[in-house]
């Protein structure tokens, strides 16, 4: 959990990387997606981290801190299941799912 968090929300704050954590959580619990932490991230373009290798990279303490929180329930996202960052976005599907906005968090929209 910590690698995916630090793989999309590095240089975000401590919410947004928790923010990142929930969906992975919120996602679990959705009958729409896999049922565990490792087949929510590895699910297939799902996570843009996954796909260019830097889920590889080693976490720094706040994406373990922000892992940890949003495994124990926070979500600062209100059930959030998708987010993109629309500066680096290079797919527009995000934009035309029927998802409802909930919350910006730092550069990333979270859609439910």
């Amino acid at each position: 959990m910590a690698r995916v968090i630090h793989g999309e929300a590095r240089g975000e704050s401590y919410m947004g990387k928790l923010a990142v954590g929930a969906v992975v959580m919120n996602r679990i619990r959705s009958p729409l997606f896999p049922d565990t932490i490792e087949t929510v991230v590895y699910e297939p373009g799902a996570f843009t981290c996954v796909a260019d290798g830097q889920i590889w990279e080693e976490p720094e303490e706040e994406s373990f801190n922000a892992a940890l929180d949003a495994i124990m329930g926070v979500d600062p996202t209100g059930g959030c299941l998708f987010y993109y960052n629309p500066r680096t976005a290079t797919s527009r599907w995000m934009q035309k799912r029927p998802s409802q906005y909930r919350e910006t968090i730092g550069n990333h929209i979270f859609m439910r």
